[in-house]
């Protein structure tokens, strides 16, 4: 496993590792079932958290950022779910166009494209990278860190497809999460997929519809496999009208904090928990960890300091934050050299394909990790979230503590899966 990583090896947890150990075979029939009938995301990333006696993710990205973070070891597991996934979407494929975010100086970012570049190459594809910032005008390259190069070049818009110059692409990836909105260039392409559709993107999608698809997943899967969906869900409710720098809707928000505490609280007398309930508050729409905040007590939201206000009202791309998530908070149990850890597990269609441990050393247990200040483990996951290991008799073992991963993960592709399909236009 990640060198000194400690996990809580008592309690709860434990006897939910094993009660997915035990049913195994019912959840991956479940599972199967399940996707009979939707169709995952292209890719997905899950973080989750695990309290020791709760298991739960707590974020789903449809545009994951992080594939330069993965072991190695799992690059034949990425591309044969890469290569799952293009026969499922376009099987006649052999031009793919890929759109990644602005980010045209941040070298962690430009690694993980340079990684879904070489993934997708390795399937057959021949793989051009198409930006939509105003800055690239002309093909232009991109010097990595890692000694490699990026060949960024303009999107040409014919009719109704999309390309760029001398290369006209089945299909388009994006792996631009779209926070700005849907550019003029994306709008009513005929003839060519695109990946994740774009009401995958921020401009659109609400994480709120997210947790509602993934309420009806968790309970499904608990009355499956016979488990209290509570184990594996976190609750949560919904401002839909606030405005912190008008401090307007400060009433609904301490309501629905209150709400949210009430109901953690009577779980934790249900199973003896001592820890000291939390939520988190964060914009409905957004990504990068930004406009989030821990809260202990509804009091707290009706206090809100100017800075803690300004942080809180605008999200990427300088969007004004007008609706609100407030989730139950699950502490983190799992530590990397004494930092507070997470991990997050990474999907290629509805297969995992390994994960990493998001670490941030200035973070406390019931704190968000995804801030400034925080790292990625290098050495990543020892084993891919999909091998338990029923022999050895530990749950704690690491292919058995990831592939508990990997399930609670799959659950939450699932509910990405049912989100986008109730989320369609025209639904």
């Amino acid at each position: 496993m990640v060198p000194h990583l400690t996990t809580a090896l008592s309690g709860p947890l434990l006897d939910l590792e094993r009660r997915f150990l035990d049913a195994s075979p019912q959840i991956e029939h479940w599972l199967r079932e399940q996707w009979q009938v939707y169709t995952p995301p292209f890719y997905s990333s899950v973080d989750l958290r695990n309290a020791g006696f709760k298991l739960a993710p707590v974020d789903t990205n449809l545009f994951p950022g992080g594939f330069n973070n993965l072991n190695p070891a799992f690059l034949p597991l990425c591309i044969q779910a890469a290569m799952s996934a293009i026969e499922k979407f376009c099987p006649q494929a052999k031009r793919l166009l890929l759109i990644p975010e602005n980010h045209t100086r941040n070298q962690f970012y430009l690694q993980n494209v340079a990684q879904i570049v070489y993934m997708l190459r390795q399937t057959g594809l021949e793989v051009r990278l198409g930006s939509l910032s105003p800055e690239v005008t002309a093909p232009t390259t991109i010097r990595l860190d890692s000694g490699h190069s990026l060949l960024l070049e303009p999107l040409i818009r014919q009719d109704n497809r999309l390309g760029v110059e001398g290369f006209e692409p089945c299909a388009i990836l994006l792996n631009n999460d779209l926070s700005a909105g849907i550019p003029p260039l994306l709008q009513g392409i005929e003839e060519q997929f695109i990946l994740p559709p774009l009401h995958a993107g921020w401009a659109v999608r609400r994480k709120s519809n997210h947790f509602t698809a993934y309420d009806e997943v968790a309970n499904g899967f608990a009355k499956a496999i016979g488990i209290d969906p509570w184990r594996i869900n976190p609750t949560f409710s919904l401002c839909r009208a606030v405005n912190f720098h008008e401090r307007q809707g400060e009433e609904c928000l301490a309501a629905n904090v209150a709400g949210v505490l009430d109901i953690v609280r009577e779980k934790y007398r249900e199973y003896g928990i001592s820890e000291r309930p939390y939520v988190v508050v964060k914009a409905d729409a957004g990504t990068y960890g930004m406009s989030v905040m821990t809260v202990h007590d509804a009091d707290e939201v009706i206090a809100l300091n100017r800075k803690q206000r300004n942080k809180m009202s605008v999200g990427k791309e300088g969007l004004e934050v007008s609706e609100v998530l407030i989730q139950e908070g699950v502490h983190s149990c799992e530590t990397v050299n004494e930092a507070v850890a997470e991990p997050v597990v990474y999907m290629i269609d509805r297969y995992v394909v390994g994960g990493f441990y998001r670490v941030h050393t200035g973070r406390g247990k019931d704190e968000n990790l995804n801030a400034p200040g925080m790292h990625f483990e290098p050495l990543a996951f020892e084993t891919g979230c999909n091998l338990p290991d029923y022999r050895c008799g530990n749950p704690d073992s690491p292919p058995n503590r990831f592939y508990a991963y990997g399930v609670v993960a799959r659950l939450a592709c699932l509910a990405a899966a049912i989100e986008l399909a109730n989320t369609a236009p025209g639904q």
